[in-house]
């Protein structure tokens, strides 16, 4: 699926860092492999929502510094295989994605989705689940946090919230976030809103963080929040907070 000098599957970033919290991005990247072609899609159209979350990454990398936290980051767009959907759900290899037709995942047979899952699903949730073994193993406490992002406005309705907390059998992290958020002036926050995690239509959360029984969220940021490098910074630092007073709390300090 990859060619040799293609960008690897999944970044690892600051591996070793100390804090109390893991970092993963699920769509980090609108690239897709050379031998995929654009599958169909416009470059304009890749570009958007529908081909990664805007930002996101940013936030991360920028947050990862911040606190000295592992990240692991997806290397290519959820048009190719969606990083955040078990495979062979309807929804990990898209047809039709925020209107837009996909034509190369158009009645993909079962091996070749199966040959996408092996080269750009399956390496990166491994890297995540090597890190959190890891760190289990060495007695280290971890919380797990899932950066995204999340569109303006969807079908002409405005979405309000400028952040979303989503979780779904366990919210002590998004109860600690929410709680904390809730100081700032004009600081609206979807509570599993504007998507919620379930275990049919997410993966990241459900198996590194439910499963674990690690403290866990997932967090939207609305993307014109993020759009230009104040706005990243801001929401890195916001986030920052956030972790800081969650790790104390949680583990102590």
């Amino acid at each position: 699926m990859l060619a040799p000098d293609e960008p690897p599957s999944f970044e690892l970033v600051n591996g070793g860092g100390r804090a109390r919290t893991v970092l993963t991005c699920d769509h980090a990247s609108p690239r897709l492999p050379r031998r995929l072609g654009d599958l169909g899609v416009s470059e304009a159209d890749r570009f958007t929502h529908i081909g990664w979350d805007i930002g996101a990454a940013l936030v991360a990398r920028r947050l990862a510094a911040l606190v000295d936290a592992p990240l692991v980051l997806s290397g290519y767009s959820r048009l190719a295989i969606d990083c955040n959907r078990p495979p062979g759900s309807p929804t990990s290899i898209p047809e039709m994605t925020g209107g837009v037709e996909v034509p190369g995942n158009r009645g993909l047979d079962p091996a070749s989705a199966a040959e996408r899952a092996e080269a750009l699903f399956w390496p990166y949730h491994n890297a995540v689940e090597a890190l959190l073994d890891r760190r289990a193993a060495e007695g280290w406490p971890t919380c797990l946090i899932a950066v995204h992002s999340f569109t303006p406005s969807l079908l002409g309705q405005a979405r309000p919230w400028r952040a979303g907390l989503l979780y779904n059998r366990d919210r002590r992290l998004a109860d600690l976030f929410r709680e904390a958020l809730a100081r700032e002036p004009g600081m609206v926050v979807g509570d599993n809103e504007p998507y919620r995690v379930t275990d049919g239509g997410d993966f990241t959360i459900p198996v590194h963080g439910e499963r674990r029984g690690i403290p866990h969220v997932l967090f939207e940021i609305r993307q014109d929040e993020i759009g230009e490098p104040a706005g990243v910074e801001a929401w890195a630092g916001r986030l920052a907070a956030l972790v800081r007073e969650a790790e104390a709390r949680l583990f102590g300090a």
